[in-house]
């Protein structure tokens, strides 16, 4: 003991702690270890841990003391060294990659910014040609030979006998264990150039579906100040005769393609009311337009005339509106759909549904002139679709059996005392549905595409009250319009869960491969239309621009010349 207290710990230690006495200051002072967490650390001590690797004999003849030094915690030894993890970030500590979390079924599918069907197509070539390089099929390769187990009955080993000691004889079926490989073959493997198999050469060397390019650049970009930012309105629609109609603000523009004008065609002029929703009949020149405080607006876009006005066409306001001939459907955020005949003196309508809990903010009428004609599509901001026909059919008072699984129908007439039950309601969207489209090329189906919440395009055949196939988009589905040249279908997208937003996307029906995605707005792509050629697409956002995009090819001559020259712009119905 003696010689710790001549040493210079202990003279550093009675420095310290004058009150105690020499033999117990380091038993008192010394840190406990806790098994688990290593130093105590509400033991507050001013005297360093001990130091193991330091001598702890006397040495008289050291040099001059160094100076007390504060102890710190990092310096604390134990018997066994344990870890601190004070941070608890195991992912920071050990350098692991961030998922950024547990995957959703919406980050399963991405789409990224520049996929096109030649990088798909490109993509699946590869996954085949690895497939088939890393398991490949090998149903006729020979089994290595066994050596047969040893019974305790063995004989003795003895000296052969004379015989053959080498065996020559041809391949036999009954024998698995002689390789059946034809060495003679030329196109045997043993003698390819390639480093891959005669599989994947095949795969390689076999021609391609000719995949058609689509420009990744609009060809033409006008500016629309004041376009709403509201996914709830539909403010952009392109009629047969070839003239845009956008609503801005309080006012309606016309802009004319052939040459370029532009058009005022009505202000509004108080400012407490906006453009809410603007649709062209299907052929004609006939403008309906719908406003915030619920009035309803037809115009003649010829003469730039009003033709009638509906003051109280809802009472709250108006954000979709569809033609079906001179029946005028309108759907507002009371809830309601109105049916209205143009060429009537009144301005009450014929016909009201109500099948929407919250505000309706699609309708489209089926326009493939055969038996569905008839047949409405709602959209609403309950996550509903309802499928309406106007020919009466009450579903509830007839007995009609309701559909299987989504055709899951209410055709009470408490629902709907005014108007008939809905004939279809699908209730698979989990976000409002404002994205609605009829297949011009096959009757009965609808493609419908939900909000933020939802992120799915869904196809329904109305027949049968069906749903036909879904699609995982990742962004939120703000339009769906399908091409009048070929069985593609377009989506325009906003906000979305994977780095690809503001997006317009064109798949392939029905295999639901991707064409080409298209970007160039900075805010979520809210507005479509196409024009009566069925080449361009128009698309607006909230950064207030409109962009027009070459996304389809061209009519084949037979189908041009079936349309009369003397129905230029499908003027005559």
């Amino acid at each position: 003991m003696s010689g710790l207290k001549n040493s210079p710990f202990g003279k550093r230690l009675r420095a310290s702690h004058q009150d105690t006495t020499d033999d117990e200051a380091p038993k008192r002072n010394r840190p406990r270890i806790n098994p688990i967490f290593g130093v105590n650390s509400t033991t507050t001590t001013s005297t360093p841990s001990l130091d193991s690797s330091r001598p702890t004999t006397s040495d008289s003849t050291t040099g001059p003391e160094s100076p007390v030094e504060q102890p710190r915690l990092s310096r604390d030894y134990g018997d066994r060294f344990v870890p601190s993890r004070d941070a608890g970030d195991m992912r920071t500590s050990y350098h692991l990659m961030d998922d950024g979390g547990p995957s959703t079924p919406s980050k399963n599918r991405i789409i990224p910014t520049e996929s096109d069907a030649l990088k798909e197509q490109a993509n699946s070539i590869f996954t085949s040609i690895l497939h088939t390089e890393v398991t490949p099929p090998s149903p006729r390769r020979p089994t290595s030979p066994t050596r047969p187990v040893a019974s305790s009955s063995t004989a003795p080993p003895s000296t052969p006998t004379r015989r053959r000691i080498f065996a020559y004889n041809s391949p036999s079926a009954s024998n698995p264990a002689t390789p059946t490989r034809r060495l003679d073959t030329p196109t045997d493997e043993a003698y390819s150039m390639s480093p891959v198999r005669a599989e994947s050469r095949q795969l390689l060397e076999s021609p391609r579906r000719q995949l058609r390019s689509v420009c990744k650049t609009p060809y033409r970009v006008l500016d629309a100040p004041d376009l709403a930012d509201d996914f709830y309105l539909n403010l952009v629609d392109w009629s047969s005769t070839n003239v845009l109609g956008v609503g801005l603000g309080s006012c309606v523009y016309l802009w004319t393609a052939h040459n370029a004008s532009v058009n005022k065609l009505c202000d509004l002029g108080a400012p407490q009311d906006q453009v809410s929703s603007v649709s062209w009949v299907q052929k004609g020149t006939t403008l309906a337009v719908g406003t915030t405080t619920g009035r309803l607006h037809i115009y003649d876009a010829t003469t730039l005339t009003l033709l009638r006005t509906y003051s109280q066409a809802h009472n709250q306001r108006i954000g979709a509106l569809a033609w079906n001939a001179h029946i005028l459907s309108s759907g507002s955020r009371d809830r309601m759909v109105h049916h209205r005949d143009v060429r009537e003196a009144t301005h009450r309508p014929f016909k009201r549904c109500t099948g929407h809990k919250q505000e309706v903010c699609g309708l489209k009428w089926s326009g493939d002139g055969g038996p569905q004609a008839a047949t409405l599509a709602s959209g609403g901001n309950d996550n509903k679709v309802c499928i309406w026909d106007l020919r009466g059919s009450r579903r509830a008072a007839a007995g009609r059996p309701i559909g299987p699984g989504s055709g899951n129908t209410s055709g009470s007439a408490g629902e709907d005392a005014a108007g008939d039950a809905p004939l279809w309601k699908f209730h698979e969207h989990t976000a409002a549905v404002k994205a609605l489209a009829w297949d011009p090329h096959v009757s009965g189906v609808l493609a419908t595409g939900g909000g933020t919440q939802d992120k799915h395009i869904r196809f329904w055949n109305v027949l049968n009250g069906s749903m036909l196939n879904e699609l995982d988009t990742g962004s939120q589905v703000c339009n769906l319009i399908w091409s009048l040249t070929s069985h593609e279908l377009v989506s325009t997208h906003g906000f979305s869960s994977t780095t690809a937003q503001n997006q317009i996307c064109i798949w392939k029906y029905p295999t639901l491969n991707m064409v080409a995605s298209l970007t160039g707005h900075t805010h979520r792509v809210l507005y479509l239309a196409m024009s009566p050629d069925g080449e361009t697409i128009v698309t607006g956002a909230g950064d207030e621009t409109l962009r027009f995009w070459n996304a389809f090819p061209k009519r084949e001559n037979t189908e041009l010349k079936r349309e009369s020259r003397l129905d230029y712009g499908r003027l005559i119905r």
